[in-house]
């Protein structure tokens, strides 16, 4: 996962490399926003970054730095296969009294791949066959906890623990845990991720440093332009069938907009992209608002794992082209044509 592949939060992953850059790393951080704002995406690219051997700066576009995404550090953080890295969460009963993250390790990682990080608790225990109400995390996987961040790092750097819902520790594990935060380890980093309705202990809050997403609402509210739906809907249709006429007439129009029109449109176009992602993995809602109703419920479904990073890829760089004053024409029709060729590997 690199920072790129998140949809809006520039502003927080810029403070964030910085901080890395630095060397001032936190040993206890807090990543809090709603369930599908990208938290735990946040804190997945957040330690690629910071274990990335090749780490990648720019001196323009909205990002200052990602990971390579080439290292071996990278490919195994990824692939959630580094030995160093370790994933806490909640996790519904199965009868015995030292149930913990680890008998579910296996789901959480294939539910984290499929999903890229933006399914909720409710979609991970549909997953499970439980019930999200009795999904805690128990004392045993504290205890877990302090046992991986006492062990030598396999690969020589850091060793790190994520513990997703945070909220939902019971008072046992949530006490065992304060412990380890009171004096921690060298080298060692721990990232809650919780909701805004968060009900972690204060003296756990008290000793973590706290980043708060972006709320949805607030992330989309200037690209949620009513004018940049029929437009988006029209240029799908062309993907489709590549008439070069049909084509660059549409693209004339986006072509037409003034700059920040055409990087709004954009980002638009992504969260749309996004939403589809989503209504795909986890059955979420995705009004594409044409009209059209075979087309409204029948596209979502062209994007999935397959293809969502291309086409991530593809509005970025379009993005950072527009930003630095690119011919728009040929801007949008090099992304006509990524999009298209990204569409048909669904």
């Amino acid at each position: 996962m690199q920072f790129k592949d998140i949809v809006g939060q520039r502003d927080i992953i810029n403070r964030l490399t910085a901080v890395v850059d630095s060397g001032r790393v936190s040993h206890a951080q807090q990543f809090v926003g709603d369930e599908r704002d990208g938290s735990l995406q946040l804190a997945w690219a957040y330690l690629q970054y910071l274990c990335c051997e090749h780490r990648q700066h720019y001196e323009n576009g909205e990002l200052r730095a990602d990971s390579c995404g080439e290292c071996p550090n990278c490919k195994k953080i990824a692939q959630l296969m580094h030995p160093d890295l370790h994933f806490i969460f909640p996790n519904p009963p199965n009868g015995s009294t030292s149930v913990s993250s680890e008998d579910y390790m296996k789901e959480f990682r294939d539910f984290m791949l499929s999903t890229h990080a933006l399914g909720t608790l409710n979609d991970f225990n549909d997953t499970l066959s439980g019930d999200v109400k009795t999904s805690i995390i128990r004392e045993t996987d504290a205890a877990n906890i302090v046992r991986v961040l006492g062990m030598k790092p396999y690969e020589g750097g850091w060793r790190m623990v994520v513990v997703w819902n945070a909220d939902r520790m019971n008072a046992a594990a949530a006490n065992e845990l304060l412990k380890t935060l009171e004096e921690p380890l060298p080298q060692t980093l721990i990232i809650l991720v919780d909701n805004y309705d968060k009900r972690l202990l204060p003296t756990i809050e008290s000793r973590v440093q706290t980043v708060k997403m972006k709320a949805e609402s607030e992330k989309w509210k200037d690209v949620d332009n009513p004018e940049f739906a029929g437009l988006l809907v029209g240029w799908l249709r062309m993907l489709f069938k590549l008439k070069m006429k049909e084509l660059s007439a549409q693209v004339d129009k986006m072509a037409a907009m003034n700059r920040e029109q055409q990087k709004l449109f954009l980002q638009y176009a992504m969260k749309v992209m996004r939403d589809c992602f989503l209504n795909t993995t986890a059955g979420v809602e995705c009004h594409l608002g044409s009209g059209d109703e075979k087309f409204d419920s029948q596209f979502p479904k062209m994007i999935t794992t397959n293809n969502i990073e291309l086409i991530q890829s593809a509005f970025d760089d379009a993005i950072f082209a527009i930003e630095r004053n690119a011919y728009a024409k040929i801007v949008m029709m090099e992304l006509s044509f990524r999009i298209s060729k990204a569409l048909k590997k669904r």
